[in-house]
């Protein structure tokens, strides 16, 4: 997930991420700096997946 760190790349994943898993909304998506680990346990409760399991996701895609 290093690729956050730029907003363009981010967008680009979160636009991937929502067509994959139809479930996820904008909100479960926001990415605030600093904040990454918020974000990853929304997705853990969202897709029913663990921690290393959505790292995984955002990481291949």
């Amino acid at each position: 997930m290093n690729k956050t760190g730029n907003n363009d790349t981010w967008s680009i994943q979160k636009n991937k991420l929502k067509l994959k898993f139809a479930a996820l909304t904008d909100s479960d998506l926001l990415f605030e700096k600093g904040k990454r680990d918020v974000m990853v346990a929304k997705l853990q409760i969202v897709l029913n997946k663990t921690k290393e399991e959505v790292e995984e996701i955002i990481k291949n895609l």
